[in-house]
């Protein structure tokens, strides 16, 4: 079988924090001398009930990591080593996301926090032959007002393409929160001509998926696979082109499926939906990018022509440049054309 990890594709779901590696949290944690759960440094993927309980130890682990990035130069090994690993892994374009809010208080404000991550980015993608873009997150736990001030952040750094903001989304447990209440933070977004990538269709179903598309017009969804439970929802999301970023692993850590199997991608596939896969949060959910096309060859059946097919989608959903487009789609074909 051909190798997946040389199979050029872009990744398109992948958050700041959880891009970490269990080294580099391990480092920082000791330097800065925090305490880290046992959970953390295990080295097993977490397995969550789908409850709000479940989330809420997945958070309570995903803020102490976060607790331990505590400066420019972590926040920017950050950023350096997610394009490494994503380099290593054939990504040619890497679209992390970031809400700025948490690092703002160790480097001066917000605007500090995000220019830090976008220096980076740059940096990074001159290094890897990576070309990494940004996109700033809100979070549903927190008041619909600051994600207009996110918004505001986002906008100011738009234009700046291919390496800038590409993007704004809204990120966390999707069961809190009012979607339409956040609609006029991705208004502003959208009058700068910032993509909209709002999360949805991962703890809630087709009933809120609705709202979203309704009250936020995205050109991606983050997960999306409940999209699956209603063919007619489906049919529309195929139909508006919107892309679902989905993340198999991440689904199963969640509990929003009981195994990889039960996953429905060939549902997604066979229905002509344009599928990015993502890692999501590597550090705590184990695999990174090239386990979830590993996943859809052996546990789904995707043939390699299939597996391309994923690959040519993540690129057309992705905001690379025309030369990291050209590069990744001329790469795909010649991968299929090597030997078996």
């Amino acid at each position: 079988m051909r190798d997946l990890a040389s199979l050029p594709k872009a990744h398109l779901h992948l958050h700041f924090t959880g891009s970490m590696r269990p080294t580099t949290l391990v480092d920082l944690a000791r330097r800065h001398g925090i305490r880290l759960p046992a959970a953390l440094t295990s080295g097993d993927p977490l397995r969550l009930e789908p409850s709000e309980r479940g989330w809420f130890r997945f958070q309570r682990l995903y803020d102490a990591a976060r607790a331990c990035v505590r400066s420019e130069a972590d926040m920017r090994r950050l950023v350096r080593e997610a394009a490494e690993d994503d380099a290593a892994e054939g990504s040619g374009r890497l679209e992390i996301q970031v809400d700025p809010t948490s690092y703002a208080p160790f480097v001066g404000g917000l605007t500090p926090a995000l220019e830090i991550v976008l220096d980076e980015a740059r940096s990074a993608s001159a290094a890897t032959g990576t070309e990494v873009g940004v996109v700033v997150a809100a979070s549903r736990t927190r008041h619909p007002l600051d994600a207009r001030t996110l918004a505001r952040l986002a906008a100011r750094h738009a234009g700046d393409h291919p390496g800038g903001v590409v993007g704004f989304g809204l990120s966390n447990d999707e069961r809190r929160g009012l979607t339409s209440e956040f609609a006029a933070a991705f208004r502003i977004a959208r009058r700068a001509g910032l993509a909209s990538l709002p999360h949805g269709g991962e703890l809630l179903g087709p009933d809120h998926l609705r709202v979203v598309l309704d009250e936020l017009a995205p050109d991606r969804l983050g997960h999306g696979v409940r999209t699956a439970e209603d063919p007619y929802l489906l049919d529309e999301i195929v139909r508006r082109g919107i892309a679902l970023e989905v993340c198999p692993d991440s689904n199963v850590s969640l509990g929003v499926y009981p195994g990889l199997a039960q996953l429905p991608l060939r549902t997604l596939v066979d229905s002509g939906a344009r599928i990015a896969l993502g890692a999501d949060d590597p550090l705590l959910f184990g695999p990174r990018l090239t386990a979830q096309y590993e996943h859809a060859r052996t546990v789904h059946g995707l043939t390699d022509d299939e597996l391309a097919g994923l690959a040519r989608s993540s690129v057309a959903a992705s905001y690379a440049s025309p030369e990291a487009r050209a590069r990744m789609l001329d790469g795909i074909d010649a991968w299929l054309r090597s030997p078996a």
